[in-house]
C-alpha cells in the first residue's frame, strides 16, 4: 500500500479506532462493536476497507492486523519526504534556504551538519528562535532546541560556540542568552 493511501485509509476516525482496538488483540465482530463503543454497521464498514487494503486479515470470526502488511506499509511512509515548513525559511536568503531545506523536514531538523559552513546556516535560523534580550534557564534552551531535534545539547554548544548564545554560571545553573545572529521580524501567521 502507497503511503498516501496508508494516510486517507486512517483519516476516517471509525477506520483508526478499529485498526486501534485489533492492535491490542485479535478480536470478533461483536467484541470490536463492544471496544469501540461504535455501532456494528460502522465496525462492519471499517473492517471492510482494512481488509481491503490487506493490513487485516480474517481468521475464523475474528480479525487480526497482518503484521507483515503493517511493516511493508510503515517502510513505505519511512519514505515520504516532508519538505521544510516555510517558517523555518523565513528572513534567510535563497541559498540559505536551499540549505536548510536540506537539513529540514517539516520543522524537524533531521540532521545536525557536519560542514561548518552549513552548520553556521542552520545554527543562525535556530538562533532566531530566542528572543534578544531574554535570560533563558538550560532547560527552556533544551526544550526550544529539542523541539528541532533530540540532539538538543550538540545544537547548545554549537550556538555557544559559534557565538550566538552566551552562557552564565550562577550557583549551579546555568542561563542562556542571545548573543549574536541576525534579527529578523516573526514570520507571517
Amino acid at each position: 500500500m502507497e503511503a498516501a493511501g496508508l494516510l486517507k485509509l486512517f483519516l476516517d476516525v471509525d477506520r483508526l479506532v478499529v485498526a486501534g482496538a485489533l492492535a491490542v488483540r485479535p478480536m470478533s465482530t461483536d467484541q470490536l462493536v463492544a471496544a469501540t463503543d461504535r455501532d456494528r454497521r460502522i465496525v462492519l464498514s471499517a473492517l471492510g476497507d482494512l481488509r481491503a487494503s490487506g493490513l487485516v486479515v480474517a481468521d475464523g470470526d475474528r480479525y487480526c492486523l497482518d503484521s507483515d502488511a503493517i511493516r511493508l506499509a510503515a517502510k513505505a511512509t519511512a519514505d515520504i519526504e516532508i519538505p521544510m515548513d516555510p517558517a523555518i525559511g523565513f528572513g534567510m536568503t535563497a541559498d540559505e534556504q536551499l540549505v536548510l531545506g536540506r537539513y529540514f523536514s517539516g520543522r524537524a531538523l533531521i540532521e545536525i551538519p557536519t560542514h561548518r559552513a552549513k552548520r553556521q546556516v542552520v545554527l543562525q535560523r535556530i538562533a532566531l528562535e530566542f528572543d534578544i534580550g531574554r535570560r533563558y534557564s538550560e532547560s527552556e534552551v533544551n526544550e526550544i532546541l529539542g523541539s528541532f531535534n533530540p540532539d538538543w545539547s550538540t545544537l547548545r554548544r554549537g550556538l555557544i560556540d559559534e557565538h550566538l548564545m552566551d552562557r552564565q554560571t550562577s550557583g549551579g545553573n546555568n542561563s542562556y542568552w542571545r548573543s549574536g545572529g541576525r534579527v529578523t521580524d516573526p514570520p507571517p501567521v
